[in-house]
């Protein structure tokens, strides 16, 4: 597609799409390097304790062996980080750590030799109960979500209608569908890393701390990646590991975590626990909220989704408002975060209380949240930048056939399926972070754009080229984007849906300097938002979901949802309808599925596979309509877009379970929803 016309929205198809399609694409693992070995990690088999001897032996005996690596011979290491410090100490913090490293010629005699690597533990005592009633909870270390605004007692005093209930929501695993990988090469002291990220640089800045090195002496090369979901935003200890493994050997060395692995070492969601109080007048106007989320923590490292009732403070108009976060710290690894953090479980929990506060005060789930559409930003007091969700709730009501509805549960059937439908409003945050961009002339009216972003299968590449196109007034093959790379200008992360807006900032502003000065090239940043401070900025939605449940199993089926969201100026239709699809089918898996099972005994997730750690597939996922209505908002960034990466999934949860309570009158409020629950409910 060369012509200039309409290029930003357009639905232009993937540039990387054929090189993918065909295998052509280089993914982490897959790069070729010369006399490579291979390594594989020794986990912990306790819990907690500390090691008293490793004996390698019976590995160190084979042929294809080149070295193992445990705490008292591997490279000495400097960095606070006690994640990334791997083989530093004796002290075991988590089932699944890494407690040694084998190197060998091919993958399979690394994995035999690892087998053989034993490992003797002095075991104490652990704690892995995750509860509200523990007398060590404690706040988070951002409490930004926090506040006590106005008097929630009276405000329940003076209220008509309220309800009072605990929302639950389980461990998760993000399972993007290429494993966390890494090669690592040394030449000298410097190191080179082929890695599966969302942030390029963010990962060179620990590796390079953790060796003691210079940022400018690690370069790490991801321009492909499958996927991600959050897992790969933040540097693990297998990185190292491999950094570490190939220094020792010295030779390049290729480190591919198994699925299995991949559920002790690079994170998932923490648990909530979710107390939401609400109360409201005869009409239906909120007196009061309150929100209370416990969540879970490692004792090895303070990171976690720890801003659940975030939504809560600017999602309603509610005079009395009260948020507050504690944490659980236990022996477990570390959680990391997950699409939509936060905002995913916070949703489920919100969304939900007021579809109960709907039933308590007879007023439509619809009209109540319409009715409770404030006209400031409740938190900050800032007016929003613009705020389409009542548009979203009515244009979705009017997609999804929502009126009339009766309200009554269980009052409609279909041979032995009762039916119902379900509502939930869904925000996301609508930021940007730092981001600086190249562009060069290449010649016959050519560009070539440098900018280290990071496409995990979002479509960045391909959007970031028409941004660039559209900026630089030519056509979109005119376009050579290179991304994924440490060398490339500074970037920050694919996360927090802020990539586009970060990346595509600095780009317009390097495409604009660059048509002023008439030279060969222009690097700009995108800079702060001069308006961040005066405006609240967020994308909202509607979620619609019709269920059907099997009076007799209690199997829920999901034939139909609808989402209709306010996501400002859609850069490409088709990548953006993507998105917003993947995010509500994740919403469908996270409300009926997704569950990672802890055995209490073992300190272990015991479901840690894709054949007993359930996601909806094609079978599962019915009819989904998204759309999204004209949003303009000139204050966002330069493009007037917002993310979409992660607003699909907000509310998605909560939709489906409200239609599952209009469909049988049980309210499950413990994710997910499954048939044992409807059964004996």
């Amino acid at each position: 597609m060369s012509t200039r016309e309409n290029i930003l929205g357009a639905p232009v198809d993937r540039v990387d799409g054929r090189l993918k399609v065909t295998g052509a694409a280089t993914y982490a693992y897959e790069h070729r390097v010369e006399d490579v070995a291979y390594a594989v990690g020794v986990q912990s088999t306790i819990v907690k304790g500390r090691i008293v001897s490793v004996d390698a032996t019976a590995a160190l005996t084979l042929d294809a062996i080149v070295a193992v690596l445990w705490h008292e011979n591997a490279p000495r290491l400097q960095t606070d980080d006690a994640e990334l410090g791997v083989l530093q100490s004796d002290a075991v913090a988590f089932r699944g750590q890494f407690v040694a490293v084998v190197v060998a010629e091919t993958p399979q005699d690394a994995r035999h030799a690892a087998q053989l690597v034993h490992v003797l533990y002095e075991e104490t005592p652990h704690d892995v109960v995750f509860s509200a009633d523990r007398d060590d909870l404690a706040p988070p270390p951002d409490d930004s979500a926090d506040g006590d605004d106005g008097d929630v007692k009276a405000g329940r005093a003076a209220a008509s209608a309220a309800i009072d209930h605990t929302y639950t929501t389980p461990v998760e695993h993000n399972n993007p569908i290429e494993m966390h990988a890494t090669i690592a090469r040394w030449k000298g002291d410097e190191l080179t890393l082929y890695d599966a990220n969302q942030g390029s640089h963010s990962i060179g800045d620990d590796v390079a701390g953790a060796f003691g090195l210079d940022e400018e002496q690690v370069r790490v090369i991801s321009p492909y990646v499958g996927g991600g979901f959050g897992s790969k935003n933040f540097t693990h200890a297998h990185q190292v590991l491999a950094a570490m493994a190939a220094k020792a050997a010295g030779r390049p060395v290729k480190l591919e975590l198994t699925r299995h692995e991949m559920f002790s070492v690079v994170g998932y969601r923490t648990p909530t626990i979710q107390r939401v109080r609400l109360a409201a007048d005869a009409e239906g106007r909120l007196t009061a909220i309150e929100h209370d989320a416990v969540l879970q923590v490692s004792k090895l490292s303070d990171s976690t989704e720890d801003l659940a009732a975030r939504l809560t403070r600017m999602m309603y108009a509610a005079p009395n408002r009260r948020t507050r976060h504690r944490i659980a710290r236990l022996d477990l690894p570390p959680p990391t975060i997950m699409r939509a953090p936060g905002e995913a479980q916070g949703s489920f929990a919100l969304e939900c209380a007021m579809d109960e506060l709907a039933i308590a005060a007879q007023i439509d789930p619809v009209q109540l949240r319409i009715r409770n559409e404030p006209e400031k930003d409740p938190d900050s007091g800032n007016p929003f930048s613009s705020r389409g969700l009542v548009e979203c709730l009515k244009r979705g009501a009017e997609r999804f056939g929502w009126e009339p509805r009766d309200p009554t549960p269980g009052g409609r059937r279909d041979g032995r399926w009762l039916v119902g439908t379900g509502v939930a409003a869904s925000a996301y945050s609508a930021g940007r972070g730092q981001a600086t961009a190249t562009i060069r002339r290449v010649g016959q009216g050519r560009f070539r754009v440098q900018i280290d972003a990071s496409d995990i299968g979002t479509g960045a590449c391909t959007v970031l080229t028409q941004v660039a196109a559209d900026a630089l007034a030519v056509g979109v093959d005119d376009v050579i984007l290179e991304i994924g790379d440490s060398a490339l200008p500074r970037a920050r992360n694919a996360g927090g849906s802020q990539g586009t807006a970060s990346w595509g900032t600095a780009i317009v502003h390097a495409a604009r300097t660059l048509r002023e000065n008439g030279g060969q090239e222009a690097t700009a940043d995108a800079g702060d938002n001069p308006y961040a401070e005066q405006y609240a900025m967020h994308a909202h939605g509607a979620q619609f979901a019709e269920v059907r449940v099997d009076a007799d199993s209690g199997e829920v089926r999901v034939p139909r949802m609808v989402g209709v969201f306010a996501v400002g100026r859609v850069l490409n239709a088709k990548t953006a309808r993507s998105q917003l699809l993947g995010g509500m089918t994740w919403g469908l898996s996270m409300a009926l599925f997704e569950h990672s099972v802890l055995d209490a005994r073992y300190g272990e997730f015991v479901n840690g596979d894709l054949a007993e750690y359930h996601v909806a597939v094609n079978a599962d996922v019915g009819e989904i309509d998204v759309s999204w209505i004209d949003e303009d908002d000139p204050y966002v960034n330069p493009m007037g877009a917002k993310g979409v990466g992660e607003i699909g999934i907000v509310g998605a949860a909560a939709a489906i379970a409200n239609a599952v309570h209009h469909a049988t009158g049980i309210r499950v409020r413990d994710l997910p929803i499954t048939l044992d629950k409807l059964l004996t409910g």
